[in-house]
Formats: C-alpha cells, sequence, structure tokens
C-alpha cells in the first residue's frame, strides 16, 4: 500500500500538521511519499521519496499550479492514497485532484477502522464508516485526530516545476481573529459543560484547569449559551485536541464533542450520570456532582 502526503507551508514555516500525515500513514501501514510546495530551507526528517516545489515560483497556495503538482507527483508514484490535512489548503485542492483523478474523495477522516475509515456527517451529529473500492481515494484528515510522527531520515529530493499558464495568483494570508487560547497545543484541558449549571460557575472549572497547569476548555452548549468564548470549545465545531490529560466535567458525551478529544491520552469525566456517553471514552468516569467535587478536588490539589 501507497500513500501520497501532501504536506503545508505558511508564510515560509512547514506546518505542524504535516507530521499528522506520518501518524496517519503509519497507522494505515502505508509506505509514503511526501509533497511540498515550499523552500529547501525547512525539510522535515523524512527518509522518503520528497517532491518539491519552490513556494517562490508557484506560490504557497494556487489551486492550479498545485494540483498540477500533485497529479504529476501521482503519476510517478501511483499512490492508493492522496492524503491531505482538513485544512483550507486540503478542503479546496483535494476535490480538485479527485476530480481531476476521477476517483472518490473521503472528507475528514476522524478515525481508521475495520474496512475503512470514520468520517462525520450531518454536521458531525452522526458518525458513519466509509469503505473505499479498488481505485484510488483522495483523503482528508481531521487535524488534531492523529498523533503526530516525526519519522526521521534524509529525503530522497525530487524537484517538480509547475507548469502551463494560470488565471490565479498568490497574494497573501489574512490572519483569523486572534484565538484566548489554542488547545491544540495544551497538555492538560480541563473542560466545562451544561452540567456545570451557569455561567457563575465556570471559574470553579477554571480554578481546576490553573491548578493542574492546564487550560481551560468547553462544549458546544457552553459556548451558544455564551458563558465562554467559541476558542475555547472542543469538538467538531471548534478545536480537535488529544491532550495528555482531559477531564471533562459535566459534559454528557454528544458525538461531536467526543470525537474532538477522544485521542487524548487519558480522559477522566465527572458526570451524576453515570450512563452518560461520555464514560464511552473515560479511562475514569468519577460518579458525583461537579460543582461539588471539583472545588474538592482543586483544594486538594492546591
Amino acid at each position: 500500500m501507497k500513500a501520497l502526503l501532501i504536506g503545508e507551508y505558511r508564510e515560509g514555516k512547514l506546518l505542524d500538521s504535516t507530521y499528522e500525515l506520518f501518524g496517519f500513514a503509519a497507522q494505515l501501514g502505508a509506505e509514503s511519499a511526501l509533497l511540498l510546495v515550499g523552500n529547501e530551507a525547512q525539510l522535515p526528517a523524512f527518509g522518503g521519496t520528497l517532491y518539491l516545489a519552490d513556494a517562490a515560483v508557484c506560490g504557497e497556495y494556487n489551486p492550479d499550479l498545485h494540483k498540477k503538482l500533485v497529479l504529476e507527483a501521482v503519476q510517478k508514484e501511483n499512490p492508493d492514497y492522496i492524503i491531505f490535512v482538513h485544512s483550507s489548503y486540503g478542503w479546496d485542492l483535494a476535490p480538485r485532484v479527485a476530480a481531476a483523478l476521477k476517483t472518490a474523495q473521503i472528507s475528514e477522516v476522524t478515525a481508521i477502522v475495520s474496512g475503512g475509515f470514520e468520517v462525520g456527517c450531518c454536521n458531525a451529529k452522526m458518525r458513519r464508516t466509509v469503505k473505499q473500492n479498488n481505485n484510488k481515494a483522495v483523503l482528508t484528515i481531521q487535524a488534531g485526530a492523529f498523533p503526530a510522527l516525526q519519522p526521521g531520515g534524509t529525503p530522497q529530493l525530487q524537484r517538480l516545476a509547475a507548469e502551463g499558464a494560470t488565471t490565479l495568483e498568490f497574494i497573501g494570508y489574512e490572519p483569523a481573529e486572534k484565538k484566548d487560547v489554542d488547545l491544540g497545543k495544551a497538555e492538560v484541558i480541563v473542560s466545562a459543560g451544561r452540567g456545570v449549571g451557569k455561567k457563575d460557575n465556570i471559574p470553579i472549572i477554571a480554578a481546576l484547569a490553573k491548578t493542574l497547569g492546564g487550560e481551560l476548555g468547553a462544549s458546544r452548549p457552553v459556548v451558544d449559551a455564551e458563558w465562554v468564548s467559541h476558542s475555547h470549545q472542543v469538538g467538531t465545531t471548534g478545536q480537535t485536541v488529544s491532550p495528555k490529560l482531559y477531564v471533562a466535567c459535566g459534559i454528557s458525551g454528544a458525538i461531536q464533542h467526543l470525537a474532538g478529544m477522544k485521542k487524548s491520552d487519558f480522559i477522566v469525566a465527572i458526570n451524576k450520570d453515570k450512563d452518560a456517553p461520555i464514560g464511552e471514552v473515560a479511562d475514569v468516569l468519577i460518579v458525583a456532582d461537579v460543582m461539588q467535587f471539583v472545588p474538592a478536588l482543586t483544594a486538594k490539589l492546591a
């Protein structure tokens, strides 16, 4: 099985999400090649074939030219899978490549399961398993759903040059509104759910997060109620996270929330309902009133 991984540069820097592609390929058991449109100054330690095109010539993003580069690498590698991160780059370029190859695209893969891939649907309220036929498939993987992997080694460099006319010119990036917190980098996250009761109780959950040296997260209902800002939201409509420790406080465990945090190394759930869906993924389920248990735990830790 062979995979062609499509890495990403942003403003001259290799994005960390590129290493998640390596992690996904390792779980898939695929022999990998990598395509980058960037510069030689920043190349990953990777012992396989690396196709490199100059971003100064092609632009860090130009769908016309980048599609041609991917198709050229596909012709050389004949991979079973062409894999992007489900980012603004991936979700724009992947369907163009799939259409050109006249093959299937599977978007926002969150897990590899027996016989196929798990993806979200119906605004992440449901999960489904998609099976690939015998043709090539173009995949996008959800950022944060797979562990980053640095394979090591020295790449076997092959240079590509995009040829042909394009009506598009890469101008640059306009930064999004700055987030209060980047949960993707947090090693400990303590999240508040609707079970905390009211906005005035959020500082109690935040105090536990601070005591553990972590960040405050939240479920969608808490964000929708404007108890915390959207930058704290965990889930498929927020941030997908995989910290070393995830503490879910008063979170029942909607599918879209579970999809955003189930890759955490160790999960502790605090909930009055012993049958709450969060218990399916928790390593430890504490059946207790959140507003009684959390202050006592914080005081004990302090």
